[in-house]
């Protein structure tokens, strides 16, 4: 009996966690179903706040919300994070295709002034290795290498606070002090830096910001009317593990995470890189580095191959207070994309994990 109690206790913990999830599925299809099953193993997390899940096969798409509150209102934006990066990847792409540049360019041919520093045995940074991650370039700018020795809950306070009033300026000025050493091209080394730069670079090339190229080349042209790169009245609220409302990404990283979006708006985005017809979409996913057997990155989309030979093209997003998961299977003509307003360490991965039960049932 002493171990009964403890056990019927934990069941009934379990049970009313699980009664406060509201969701708008109506559990009739199956993909209802598979939507269901994932999403209730992702939500059981007592950190989790809301969530909404779009599914697009077979030329039909589908959206579901998940709440611990109140169900987020329709189009609700959130904030993307790093699949920002690959609206800065597709740009590239179409400059490219425009023959406006190309992917080998040295970097230093569309920047004012001498950067001696970056390159490294005289082999100099790339356009495709700044979206690509192998640029050398650190994690962010200004250089802080011992901002992830510090506690979590410290560290979105110091990121806003270094890049909040942070110009593009002051980035160009410390990306003089950059030191490489290693080779451009070869070792895969996380970098935000690389993508805010890749962002001005474009934004020379085009004579435009980079808010009005996403515009004019991807939002409005995708009909993605809750999609931008200024923070929306309506954006949903961000919370961190404990439940504390957190900052917005600062304008500065837009181009590496700053995007907001609905997932209605991604799955008009996931019917976009369904279509490798569309030379722009080819080039995001060919490899830019890696091999795609066992890993690559292309223009910021990350790919494998699943058990089954089928091509996955996925990018994830972490912003202080939102998490993210982007995925498309171009040979099945389908795509996944969840977007939550929590963020912890475990959440990404829980997201890829949720997105690829929901493509297995689908297979």
């Amino acid at each position: 009996m002493k171990q009964f109690i403890p056990a019927f206790l934990l069941c009934l913990s379990t049970l009313l966690t699980q009664a406060q999830v509201t969701t708008d599925n109506l559990h009739k299809t199956k993909v209802d179903s598979l939507v269901q099953s994932a999403l209730s193993v992702f939500m059981q997390n007592n950190a989790r706040v809301s969530a909404e899940v779009g599914v697009y096969t077979g030329g039909q798409t589908y959206i579901y919300r998940y709440s611990k509150t109140t169900l987020p209102a329709p189009n609700t934006p959130y904030e993307i994070g790093s699949v920002s990066k690959t609206f800065t990847g597709y740009l590239l792409a179409k400059a490219v295709t425009a023959k406006k540049v190309k992917l080998d360019d040295d970097i230093r041919f569309y920047l004012n002034g001498d950067y001696p520093n970056l390159q490294y045995k005289g082999r100099a940074i790339q356009l495709k290795h700044l979206i690509a991650h192998v640029s050398g370039l650190p994690f962010m700018l200004p250089d802080h290498r011992d901002l992830f020795q510090r506690p979590d809950d410290s560290i979105p306070g110091v990121i806003d606070s270094l890049q909040h009033d942070y110009s593009m300026g002051a980035f160009l000025n410390d990306l003089h002090q950059v030191q490489l050493d290693t080779v451009p091209g070869y070792h895969f080394k996380y970098s935000n830096a690389g993508a805010q730069l890749l962002g001005f670079i474009l934004e020379r090339i085009y004579g435009m910001s980079y808010a009005e190229l996403v515009r004019k080349y991807i939002t409005r042209p995708q009909h993605m009317k809750y999609t931008t790169a200024s923070l929306p009245d309506d954006a949903a609220k961000g919370y961190n593990q404990q439940g504390r409302i957190m900052p917005y990404n600062p304008p500065m990283l837009l181009a590496a995470g700053g995007i907001y979006s609905s997932v209605a708006d991604m799955l008009q985005y996931i019917r976009l890189h369904t279509d490798e017809s569309n030379p722009v979409v080819k080039l995001t996913h060919q490899p830019a580095w890696g091999d795609i057997n066992s890993y690559a990155m292309g223009l910021s989309w990350q790919m494998n191959k699943t058990g089954n030979g089928i091509r996955r093209i996925w990018q994830s997003g972490g912003t202080f207070g939102f998490s993210s998961y982007c995925v498309v299977y171009p040979e099945k003509n389908t795509g996944i994309v969840i977007l939550t307003n929590e963020a912890d360490r475990t959440a990404q991965d829980a997201l890829s994990v949720a997105a690829g039960k929901i493509f297995e049932g689908l297979e």
